[in-house]
């Protein structure tokens, strides 16, 4: 008998709109030889599944079951890619936890930790992780102009610490906007990071690891003629994604295993990405981790798939396979 498989997907930020484009793309990838699939919206006022008519069915939140033909169905498997609360930060994982639902990807604890971006990174640094200089503000904290450019100069980037697709970052290069671009960092969370710029080629490397096999895809590059890979770049084609990146055998084997690497510190499950700058002393520095990537045709990691010549359709079984057998055995 096939499993249903729920990609959930929705969420409460700006990013609910890359969210249900990433759901139409799992859903494309996924086998539906070997399974059933359905969208699930979960936001804060809805919990639905849409049923293959086009109608919103509510979802029971005791078991996350749902009404199909007057029958009472049940998940096997949640397949998250909500990007932003309540699927990235842990607390749809704490939840799928309590109720018994196996998903697909990190736990409570490391998707809390990684959405964290100030704290994700200061942590890997005590594992000899190189990042950014950087100050975090809390809502209601101030800073000095001053202050900002004696410790992180300028240019830099300010972003919502709590976010992601680039909703609410600004590259600052000049003293006067450094205030506008922390308050409208603001605007999209309760926490904001002030970064240090760093001039160099980005990369971003995804991984995922399941009983028997490790697979660390090869990198692509981003290149963009915008001031940085902002949400144009990121969705409306103002980039150039190049994979494999362009950069030597030897470098990308060093940012593979960093990537390798991190995903062991942190205990991560299912697919992850990490982005660098790579700047001209050519030793990598941590940007982010992003523990539900983008999954839309265009993505970077279903590039990467095809780069590596893998089917993503076996990606996404061996994620759904692994944790199933593994909730069996706990």
């Amino acid at each position: 008998m096939k499993k249903n498989i729920a990609i959930v997907a929705g969420g409460d930020s700006s990013e609910i709109v890359i969210s249900l484009k990433s759901a139409d793309g799992i859903y494309s990838f996924i086998d539906k030889d070997k399974y059933n699939l359905y969208i699930a919206i979960v936001k804060r006022d809805e919990w639905a599944v849409i049923l293959p008519s086009g109608e919103h069915t509510p979802i029971d939140k005791n078991d996350f079951s749902f009404k199909e033909n007057g029958m009472v169905r049940h998940f096997d498997f949640a397949y998250i890619t909500i990007h932003g609360t309540p699927g990235e930060d842990g607390r749809l994982q704490g939840y799928f936890d309590m109720i018994g639902m196996p998903y697909s990807s990190c736990g409570m604890l490391v998707s809390a930790l990684t959405f964290n971006k100030y704290v994700c990174n200061h942590y890997l640094k005590d594992f000899g992780v190189k990042i950014a200089a950087s100050i975090h503000l809390f809502k209601g904290e101030t800073i000095t102009d001053e202050e900002v450019v004696t410790r992180l100069g300028l240019p830099i980037f300010v972003k919502p610490n709590d976010g992601g697709s680039s909703f609410g970052v600004t590259k600052v290069k000049e003293v006067a906007a450094i205030q506008s671009a922390i308050a409208k960092a603001f605007g999209e969370g309760r926490e904001v990071i002030l970064e240090s710029f760093i001039d160099g080629t980005e990369v971003t490397c995804g991984c995922y690891k399941v009983e028997g096999k490790e697979v660390v895809f090869p990198l692509t590059e981003v290149v963009t003629d915008n001031e940085f890979f902002d949400f144009d770049a990121k969705y409306n084609g103002q980039v150039d994604e190049i994979t494999p990146a362009r950069i030597s055998a030897e470098l990308t084997e060093v940012i593979q295993r960093k990537t390798s690497r991190i995903y062991d510190i942190l205990g991560a499950k299912g697919l992850i990405r990490v982005d660098y700058i790579i700047p001209a002393d050519g030793d990598p520095v941590l940007l982010e981790i992003n523990t539900t990537p983008g999954m839309t045709a265009t993505s970077f990691i279903p590039q990467q798939v095809r780069a590596a010549g893998l089917d993503i359709k076996d990606v996404m079984t061996d994620i759904i396979e692994d944790e199933l057998k593994n909730r069996k055995t706990k």
